[in-house]
């Protein structure tokens, strides 16, 4: 099982680049941070976790430039979003940015994308909430024409562009690795793009039957990575009874000092299974 590092990289806690060293010197195999470009102050939208929403929230840096300049001080870790929120970005330029993002790092990059849970959020960027799903799905197929054509095209209910020369093409191929995040409501969606399924943490248990019930729905063996893992030993070991690819183990955002320790204590507890 490969174990890896997801958290929340914000303008209060330790740098990108500072970060992304730490993560590869302690022998994780990758880095997946989040992004939300912003939140309204009147929301509506319950936050999933309950309670209220933490602040890192909306002091979230821009993922592409975080995990470029991650990319700048590391050879190995593949980085990935975790997720980005295709329901907010527009197709173009965000697959300009996975292949930048892939071009810089030397082909290294994940594209781990969801539809997201705040629907006053994706509002003010233009997006019916209603229709969100209809709407990821298209901006992917637009953004595997961008990376895979020469002269993309396409023509959609929501996107809709005559050809078009858009480089860097990504340096994998056909494109980056497509992570899909979300629970069973996203299955048909990781059977259509997904090179992977991006789990939330979940008791192991209930993660088993939802992969078995993925894998139908697919037809094939998906691999499954897990999002968010406390550092557990005792959880650890259920899951590595699982056909599971990958844990990311969840980093809080707090100042470098604290990070660097807190990284000590989770590449200690991979260590044990690796």
């Amino acid at each position: 099982m490969k174990f890896g590092v997801s958290t929340f990289i914000t303008d209060q806690g330790i740098a990108p680049t500072a970060l992304g060293r730490a993560v590869e010197e302690r022998g994780f195999d990758s880095l997946f941070i989040a992004e939300h470009t912003h939140i309204p102050v009147d929301r509506r939208t319950p936050y999933p976790g309950g309670g209220e929403l933490p602040e890192i929230y909306y002091r979230t840096l821009d993922p592409f430039v975080a995990l470029s300049a991650a990319a700048a001080v590391t050879e190995r870790i593949l980085l990935g979003t975790g997720i980005a929120l295709v329901v907010q970005r527009d197709p173009i330029i965000t697959a300009k940015e996975v292949a930048s993002l892939d071009l810089v790092s030397g082909g290294r990059a994940v594209f781990g994308i969801g539809i997201g849970w705040n629907r006053e959020e994706m509002e003010n960027h233009g997006t019916d909430p209603r229709t969100r799903g209809r709407l990821v799905d298209e901006r992917l197929r637009a953004m595997r024409e961008l990376w895979t054509k020469e002269k993309a095209e396409f023509h959609g209910e929501f996107v809709d562009f005559d050809p078009v020369y858009s480089w860097p093409k990504p340096v994998q191929r056909p494109h980056p690795p497509i992570y899909v995040g979300g629970g069973e409501g996203a299955f048909n969606r990781v059977a259509a793009f997904g090179d992977g399924w991006l789990a939330n943490s979940m008791p192991p248990e209930e993660l088993r039957t939802r992969i078995d019930r993925l894998r139908s729905i697919a037809g094939r063996d998906v691999p499954v990575t897990v999002y968010a893992v406390e550092k557990d030993p005792e959880i650890i070991e259920r899951f590595t009874r699982l056909d599971v690819e990958r844990l990311q183990f969840y980093l809080p955002t707090m100042p470098e000092a604290g990070t660097l320790s807190y990284l000590d204590e989770v590449a200690g507890v991979a260590e044990r299974f690796r």
